[in-house]
Parts: C-alpha cells; structure tokens; sequence
C-alpha cells in the first residue's frame, strides 16, 4: 500500500514539507485509541533471538533509524511502534539554527536516493531535552551530536561537550557526528590528530559519570584506504566504542539523474540506493583491518532485507536506515527482522 499508493502521493510534493507534514500525520493518528496496537500488530516482531549485546546495551533488534530523521526528539515514542530496535536523534547542536538555506532536500527518483544539504537545521539542545523527558522507554536512544555552524574552530570541542553533558541522562548512546558534509569548517574534524583531542576531552566528561555511555565515531563513505587506516588506528588508540559507518557521500558518480539536473541541485550528502556499495565495502574493510575489533552500525543505501544482510555479513553489528524507510516505508523494519529470524531457521 505504502510503495503503490502513499508513496507517489508523498512525492508529489516538496520533500521537506512531505517530511512535516508526515510527522504531523503520526503525531496525530498515534492519539486515535487503539491506532497504535493496530501499527505494533503490523510491524513490530518481538523475539529474542533478534536481540543484539553491543556497547554494553540489549538493542531488541538490530535494525534503527539513523540520524537526521527525528532531529528534535518529537516522534521517537511513536516511531517506536513500526518495530526499530533503537532510534538515533539528532544531529543536536547547543543552540539552535535554521540551517542552510531552502531549497535543501532533493529526491533522485530514478537513482532511489536524497540529497540534502539541510546543514544541522534543529531547535537546539534544550528542545531536545524536553523531548526527550517524554520518553517511554520503548527502545534505545542515541544521541547524535555537532557543532553550530557559526562557532569558530576553537570552539568545537566546546559545542560537542555541552551536548555531550546535557543529553547524557537522556540517551543510551552517543555519536560524535564529523563526517556531514553540509557543515561548515569541515576539514578540522577530518584531521585525526583533531578527532584524537576531541574523542579523549569528551571520553574525560564521560567519565566523571557514575555510568558512562558508549561513544562512537560516524565516518563518511568518501574516505580512503588510508584514511580507513587511521579510523581503525583512531579507535584503537583512544578505546572508542565503535563506528558508524557511514554518513552521507558528495560523490556523484553513476547516478541515472542527468548532469544537467545535478548541477543544478548543487553540494549536499548523497544518500539511498547509489551508496549502497560503497557503505558496504567501507564496512568489509574496517571489519577486515581491525579484526572486528570493534562494532560497526552499518548505514547506507538499505532498501530490502537483502541489503540489510549484507551489511552484517560484511561485519556490520548494527544496521540503520534513513532513505530506504523513506523510498519503502514501515515494511522495511519488519522486512529485514522477519528475513535475519527466517536466516537463524
């Protein structure tokens, strides 16, 4: 119903203004009694052998939904019902900020991906917070956080502390976003010498916690064999615990869209079906190098069962889907943990 019906009707309309919209829709139909048993009966499996142990946390299942969809917290209780097994918000900076300026959410129909140069747009830490007060701990919450696009380079351990201290009695997990190409500045937080500093000041204020919280590190597809190199080098030398793998790419190679159209779209992360590969691929290589040493959520270009599955033999832990929830719908969740439940026999 959702590929044949929802979905081209969606698309007929601006991206972001669908993606309001749609939050408003879900805000309001969870309120009608007995809507969400009805959506739970549909899409949520429950069964523990879907449950994973990673950073210390029980996930119910593998599958969430990265970041960048929920940015301020305002529909993760009720996202919950369509059977992730955890929910990363975010990206959240201290203060709020409108982002770049719109037009900034483009669909490649043909292609099945997004581009987006939304540029951290959010309503800041304490929104955030206030939201997430409301939780009713129906799964894990992760915490995706950055930097304001206005603060100077020797303020950006700075904007990712303070969030790191006010989210973490609110979230399981966080993830120290360096790698959205829609950001000012972006060159310092790709310096591993720079990502070293930050990773050990932030892994200092975790520590003054009674409970600390898993830290990963979100990488983008782009990087190199070397940089991949340093990745690996990067968590092992600072006890990270682990990667995400991977964020959105500024390649735009082999896309069906013609180069007239993506010219005039402009910069922005390319996500969905044309990053399927490549995420995998940056996933097999980390997995490989490092020996598994370290879980890896493994994001990308997640469109059936069948790519889920191949993120996780490539040695993903995890997988996350943003896109493919977007081109799919709801069916996707319940798609991928019926599929691992059928492979388990």
């Amino acid at each position: 119903m959702y590929t044949s019906l929802i979905r081209p009707l969606l698309f007929q309309f601006d991206p972001e203004k669908v993606h309001h919209f749609t939050f408003g829709m879900l805000k309001t139909i969870a309120k009608i009694p007995l809507v969400a048993p009805l959506i739970r009966s549909r899409y949520l499996i429950e069964d523990v052998r879907l449950e994973r142990e990673v950073f210390g946390l029980t996930f119910k299942n593998p599958v969430g939904l990265a970041a960048g969809f929920d940015k301020n917290a305002v529909l993760y209780n009720e996202l919950a019902d369509f059977g992730f097994g955890f929910i990363e918000i975010g990206t959240v900076t201290p203060k709020a900020q409108a982002g770049n300026p719109k037009k900034r959410l483009f669909r490649l129909k043909d292609d099945q991906g997004i581009i987006n140069r939304m540029g951290f747009n959010n309503e800041g830490l304490e929104a955030a917070i206030a939201q997430l007060k409301k939780n009713k701990g129906k799964l894990l919450i992760g915490g995706n956080i950055g930097k304001n696009t206005a603060t100077p380079p020797e303020g950006y351990t700075d904007d990712y502390l303070t969030c790191f201290k006010a989210l973490h009695p609110y979230v399981d997990y966080f993830v120290l976003n360096v790698s959205c190409p829609n950001v000012g500045s972006h060159a310092k937080l790709n310096d591993k010498e720079y990502l070293e500093e930050l990773i050990r000041t932030v892994q200092d204020a975790n520590n003054t916690f009674g409970t600390p919280k898993p830290i990963v590190l979100k990488i983008a597809p782009d990087l190199n064999t070397h940089q991949l190199d340093e990745i690996v080098a990067l968590v092992q030398e600072t006890g990270l615990d682990g990667v995400i793998a991977s964020n959105t790419s500024v390649n735009r190679e082999g896309l069906k869209m013609p180069k007239a159209t993506l010219e005039a779209i402009g910069n922005g992360g390319l996500s969905g079906k044309p990053i399927t590969d490549r995420s995998t691929q940056v996933i097999q290589y980390l997995a490989t190098k490092s020996n598994h040493a370290f879980p890896i959520i493994g994001v990308g270009g997640i469109h059936s069962a069948a790519d889920a599955i191949e993120k996780i033999e490539a040695g993903a832990t995890l997988v996350q889907v943003y896109t493919g929830f977007i081109y799919e719908g709801p069916a996707l969740i319940r798609n991928i943990n019926k599929a691992l439940l059928q492979k388990m026999g």
